[in-house]
């Protein structure tokens, strides 16, 4: 028997009788493990409490003899936002703060909880092999190594995502809330904007990025002022949101993170369960809607028609739980979550002291251009 060195897991390394009990409970049978190795996937470190993720990848044989048989499972390793490398982004006076209060152990949290049990058909969560405490504010998640199906996102899809996101969201609002969870609505948002945000307004106010050349050949001039307006509204806009219904959905439920299984294309696999403290209704929309766009895989030009599908589908969704919610108030939630979220931060400034080239160029004017889209949905919302 022939084993990768497992340095890449580092001290998520399981023994080898622990790693063949994962392997078994993936295949739902028992082998021989032959040669293994770990991958690493490639992601974007925006997310504070991701830490890594890995493919853990070998074959094995039934008694010792046969064929060897492949086999695949994904680890993710969780962390406190004190490792996180873009902690620099959190301003000094805010940063303690942040990473005292974000709930990086969320995602294990849900998954070991009777979430999984309680989805609306059309959704479920990967299988859940093992977690494991690593010390240092660090948790490891021995997940199922989703196939995804080779296809991609077209209107009826984002249709179908946003109707399961509504039920979803219907079966862990309001009074069927528990009350720990009531006590905290809205929580996320405020603790965003008095952290990440605050670095995001710092940026609008700094004269030199705005004059960086990529920037200012991309930005219209209207942008930076109009930014500025919204962010004078960000405290009137976190009072209403509190007014809405308050619901417990994915939390980050972009395309990326609503996997479309091979073996059964109708059921999203939603990983990356994240903000599961209760945040106005229509929060899980702003994700799914410009989660693509963000990843350079959506063209900005494409969202309106994208924008047009998800509310109504959403809606629909609730209702068929028997949650009776106005479009109105749902749009709000969508669209002023949206902005809050994603509308201050999208820019990424902190490439700027990078060297000048096509990729940087053509990622600020995506970046540029979805801003452009999100802010003047932002501007549209009633006052």
């Amino acid at each position: 028997m022939t084993m990768s060195p497992p340095s890449l897991l580092g001290p998520a390394a399981l023994p080898h009788d622990d790693l063949t009990a994962v392997v078994a409970a993936s295949l739902g049978r028992r082998l021989e493990l032959d040669d293994w190795w770990v991958e690493p996937v490639d992601y974007d470190p925006g997310t504070p409490s991701t830490g890594a993720l890995l493919h853990v990848r070998g074959t094995g044989r039934d008694q010792g003899a046969g064929e060897p048989l492949p086999w695949s499972v994904f680890v993710k390793v969780l962390h406190s936002p004190r490792h996180w490398e873009h902690l620099h982004l959190v301003p000094p006076d805010a940063r303690q703060r942040f990473v005292d209060s974000f709930p990086w152990r969320v995602e294990a949290e849900a998954l070991a909880s009777d979430l999984p049990g309680r989805l609306p058909p059309g959704i479920r969560t990967p299988r859940v092999f093992r977690i494991d405490e690593l010390g240092d504010d660090r948790v490891a998640l021995w997940l199922e190594d989703v196939v995804v199906a080779d296809t991609g996102w077209d209107l009826p899809r984002y249709a179908r995502a946003a109707r399961v996101l509504g039920r979803w969201a219907a079966r862990r609002s309001g009074a069927l809330l528990p009350a720990e969870l009531r006590a905290i609505s809205g929580i996320g948002l405020r603790l965003w904007a008095t952290g990440r945000l605050q670095g995001a307004f710092a940026d609008l106010r700094d004269d030199r990025l705005w004059a960086h050349p990529l920037v200012a050949a991309t930005a219209d001039p209207a942008l930076r002022g109009d930014l500025l307006v919204l962010a004078a509204r960000v405290p009137a806009m976190l009072d209403r949101l509190d007014t809405l219904l308050q619901a417990v959905g994915h939390g980050d439920a972009s395309p990326q993170n609503l996997l479309v299984s091979a073996a059964d294309p109708d059921t999203f696999v939603a990983i990356d369960i994240s903000w599961q403290c209760p945040q106005a209704v229509g929060f899980d929309l702003g994700q799914l809607l410009v989660g693509l766009a963000h990843a350079g895989e959506l063209p900005a030009s494409a969202l309106p028609e994208v924008h047009a599908v998800l509310l109504p589908a959403f809606v629909e969704g609730l209702r068929e739980e028997g949650c009776q919610v106005a479009e109105a108030d749902a749009a709000y939630g969508f669209e002023a979550s949206l902005l809050l979220r994603s509308g201050f931060t999208a820019i990424p400034f902190q490439r700027l002291g990078e060297p000048e080239g096509p990729e940087l160029a053509a990622e600020l004017a995506q970046r540029v251009a979805l801003t452009r889209f999100i802010a003047d949905l932002g501007l549209a919302l009633p006052r």
